[in-house]
């Protein structure tokens, strides 16, 4: 099968996203104002964050969804199983040691004053009761709470691919209209309560990986997505304002505007890869690097952002000046740190990355 560079290309700009998304919420509100370091409201970011939220994370499982399809048709199980030991599980915890007590350890000295050691700040990390986002210190995964969902959702994809390759051994997906693919975000509605552990639905992102594997993996799809790629760019925009509008101006929080939070991030999903099929397939130099730094990037980026924005927070350059030199400092870093890394070996398995070429 030849590779669709287009779900590559989206997947590493989304990673590059994650720059100026987190340095918004330091100075987010609402249910976005939580974070390892945190300034004051500002309405820019706050409607900023609160318009990229619904579709971001939900967006990054379902192409995995799809890329596990494609990943399936050249491996066996047991060597897809692997693969995601080693790309997901050591890292997430090789992170969860290494990288996310940085993080709790900053919003302990920003929010708490503390002024004990760092390497004393693991009895705390390990020990402290907390709602399990350690944006004041604690216990938390961090944003790797991303590779520990995703890999439970593929191994449960598996597990359900081979069911239904047992009993429904001809089950595929044929051709939807466009108007059936904008009501799949009925069923996400619903999955979006079901195992919802900090705001992070389980069942929610699981349905939108097999929405990935079964139906957005289709050509068929893909094409129809592709055709009506301007009337879905017009529905996000539309839904994605009045969402934002509701959510941050009239405080509407309710089962409707749960609604139509699903159906914003839905059709800006859709949205987003009938553009990418139409204009982003196509890959060179700087879009191969840039796919190959994606999950490392991703691993990364959050300590390095947290640490930065510490110290910029006390410079007197006023916001935007903060948040500028947050996303273009954490971003140099970031990048510099990941070229250091894939040099080492060790440090390369850590992070999930493949071996180097010799």
């Amino acid at each position: 099968m030849e590779r669709k560079y287009y779900i590559d290309n989206l997947r590493w700009l989304a990673i590059l996203l994650l720059f100026p998304f987190h340095a918004a919420q330091i100075w987010s509100g609402g249910e976005y104002s939580g974070f390892y370091i945190w300034s004051h409201t500002n309405t820019v970011f706050y409607v900023f964050s609160t318009f990229v939220y619904p579709w971001y994370m939900t967006f990054l499982f379902t192409i995995a969804g799809m890329s596990c399809k494609y990943a399936l048709l050249k491996r066996t199980n047991k060597q897809f199983v692997a693969e995601r030991i080693k790309k997901l599980v050591i890292p997430f915890f090789f992170g969860l040691l290494a990288l996310v007590p940085v993080m709790t350890y900053t919003a302990e000295v920003f929010f708490n004053g503390y002024t004990d050691t760092y390497w004393k700040q693991y009895g705390l990390f390990f020990t402290k009761k907390t709602d399990l986002t350690g944006y004041q210190g604690g216990f938390t995964p961090a944003h790797l709470w991303f590779l520990l969902y995703l890999f439970v959702i593929s191994l449960t994809t598996l597990l359900i691919v081979r069911l239904q390759k047992k009993c429904l051994p001809k089950f595929r997906v044929g051709s939807l209209s466009y108007f059936f693919i904008v009501l799949l975000f009925v069923p996400e509605w619903f999955c979006i309560y079901v195992l919802n552990i900090g705001g992070k639905s389980l069942g929610q992102f699981m349905i939108l990986f097999l929405f990935g594997y079964y139906i957005l993996s289709e050509e068929s799809i893909l094409q129809k997505l592709q055709q009506c790629r301007f009337v879905s760019l017009v529905i996000s925009v539309l839904s994605g304002s009045l969402y934002t509008y509701l959510y941050c101006f009239e405080n509407i929080r309710n089962v409707w505007i749960t609604g139509l939070y699903v159906f914003y991030g839905w059709t800006t999903i859709i949205m987003l890869l009938g553009i990418g099929r139409s204009r982003l397939n196509f890959h060179n130099r700087v879009s191969i690097y840039l796919t190959q730094t994606s999950f490392p990037v991703y691993i990364l980026h959050m300590p390095i952002l947290v640490v930065v924005g510490f110290f910029s927070l006390k410079l007197p350059i006023g916001v935007a000046g903060q948040f500028l030199l947050i996303v273009l400092i954490s971003f140099i870093a970031t990048f510099l740190i990941y070229e250091i890394v894939k040099r080492i070996p060790v440090l390369r398995f850590f992070l999930g990355m493949k071996k180097q070429e010799s």
